[in-house]
């Protein structure tokens, strides 16, 4: 979990550097282009920084990139220990395979989708809450390099119709999805509600490819992942994704799909 201290110290710095500047948390917000309520509920420790906003203040600010690092290491500090090697390896493979049977895989998830996750299956709340949702969407960024790694994601078509933070959530998560699914290397496909029991329904799992190296997978439960890279697992792991995908719409109709079931959120 992270500690609050250093949640504290960006809240900190961030109102010293506005103070010093003479600068209002309105006047602030107008220079970087983001509500003065927004820059409020950084400052009171109620919402985490983005990256975009923190970049922005320590620009406006000439913070000297002291805020981008507070950022960092909050976000490093956010991350579970046993989840953090795995993030050190999703950030370099050069491409990534997802399996999902029950919500969106997280380099997809919107923000809003993210704190309904959280506010509907985790004990974490208030600050605690928002540290995580930080931490899920720093992990995005993945996917905007001019380099991306190409990401394939399956789902099982219930994602669509399980309503997580309700009508509005849904509809823009999906419609996100579609807008990511447009990119060249972002791959997504369904199973559909005709197949019944297949392999996939056993969990979901990530099979990472690094550039040079063996693949390694990660598993995740009620209580921590687990990273997989023992060969005969790594192994079962791919003859379970080959059997998914197999199951699984082509890329084409899974955005028609998806964005017909957006519509039936509106």
């Amino acid at each position: 979990m992270i500690r609050v201290p250093l949640w504290e110290l960006f809240a900190g710095e961030l109102r010293r550097l506005r103070t010093d500047a003479g600068l209002t948390q309105e006047a602030l917000g107008e220079r970087v282009s983001y509500s003065a309520s927004l820059v409020a509920a950084v400052e009171q420790c109620r919402r985490a920084p983005r990256a975009e906003f923190t970049e922005r203040c320590d620009e406006v600010l000439n913070g000297g990139g002291l805020l981008v690092r507070i950022r960092d290491a909050l976000m490093q500090e956010a991350l579970m220990p046993w989840f953090r090697e795995w993030v050190s390896i999703e950030q370099e493979a050069a491409s990534l395979r997802s399996f999902e049977p029950l919500v969106v895989p997280g380099l997809l998830q919107t923000e809003e989708y993210i704190r309904a996750l959280h506010e509907g299956a985790s004990p974490l709340v208030g600050e605690a809450m928002e540290q995580q949702v930080a931490a899920r969407l720093a992990r995005q960024p993945v996917l905007d390099r001019p380099a991306p790694p190409q990401f394939v994601a399956v789902l099982d078509h219930s994602v669509l119709s399980r309503a997580v933070g309700g009508p509005k959530v849904m509809r823009e998560q999906l419609e996100h999805l579609v807008e990511m699914g447009r990119r060249p290397r972002v791959h997504l496909h369904l199973v559909p509600e005709t197949v019944g029991a297949y392999p996939g329904l056993n969990g979901a799992f990530v099979l990472a490819t690094p550039a040079d190296g063996d693949d390694v997978g990660y598993l995740d439960n009620q209580l921590h992942g687990t990273i997989v890279e023992r060969t005969v697992d790594v192994n079962s792991l791919r003859q379970t994704w080959e059997s998914v995908r197999a199951e699984a719409m082509p890329h084409g109709a899974t955005l028609a799909a998806i964005s017909e079931a957006a519509k039936r959120w509106s």
